[in-house]
């Protein structure tokens, strides 16, 4: 019987953050950099007056940086935020902080972006970030995971039908997303793309 031969790390899947040489202090800087890039993207909000649950660019910003990472360093990432904005960081939609505001009408969608963002990175480090419509894909499910917190949460604390936590969560959203999807569908392969020529140019 013959012992199987490893890959050689150049032809193993990889996600975009791979391609930095790895180090803990580089995945601390990762991992908080990403979580500074979804607090600024919360800042991107719009309020409705209907729902307690705002328009923000935190999704485009989970999507993107658990896909970029790495289901390890892109969950970490979204813990991290969850965390420091419990505890006073005011990089929650629209500045907000606290331990109030994460467990209060829009928290399941901050528990939410932890596990998204690790799905995202799970399916990036199978290859789904090197094409659009496999990325797409992926998005699709990471949002289909906040939303199954964020909504469920929702119905929980405003105390209303999951239907009704579906018209004031979810709908109103719908146009929104799949912009954010197409984005960042567009932005992993294209930032493969420029990785393949360089190197081919440098070779």
């Amino acid at each position: 019987m013959t012992s199987p031969v490893a890959l050689p790390v150049a032809t193993q899947r990889r996600v975009l953050a791979d391609l930095i040489p790895r180090s803990v202090l580089t995945d601390i800087a990762l991992v908080a950099g990403a979580a500074l890039f979804v607090g600024v993207l919360a800042q991107i909000n719009i309020h409705l007056s209907f729902t307690p649950v705002p328009i923000t660019g935190q999704t485009l910003g989970v999507l993107v940086a658990g896909s970029a990472l790495g289901w390890k360093r892109g969950g970490l990432a979204m813990a991290l935020y969850l965390a420091l904005g419990m505890v006073g960081v005011p990089w929650y939609s629209n500045h907000t902080h606290g331990w109030s505001v994460a467990t209060g009408a829009t928290g399941g969608y901050l528990f939410g972006f932890i596990v998204a963002a690790a799905v995202c990175g799970l399916l990036a480090a199978k290859g789904n970030d090197r094409k659009v419509l496999a990325a797409m894909g992926s998005m699709v499910v990471g949002n289909v995971i906040i939303y199954a917190f964020g909504v469920t949460w929702l119905a929980h604390v405003i105390h209303v039908s999951l239907a009704k936590a579906i018209t004031l969560g979810l709908t109103p959203f719908l146009l929104g997303d799949a912009i954010k999807v197409i984005i960042a569908a567009l932005i992993l392969p294209g930032t493969w793309m420029l990785v393949d020529r360089a190197r081919k140019s440098s070779s």
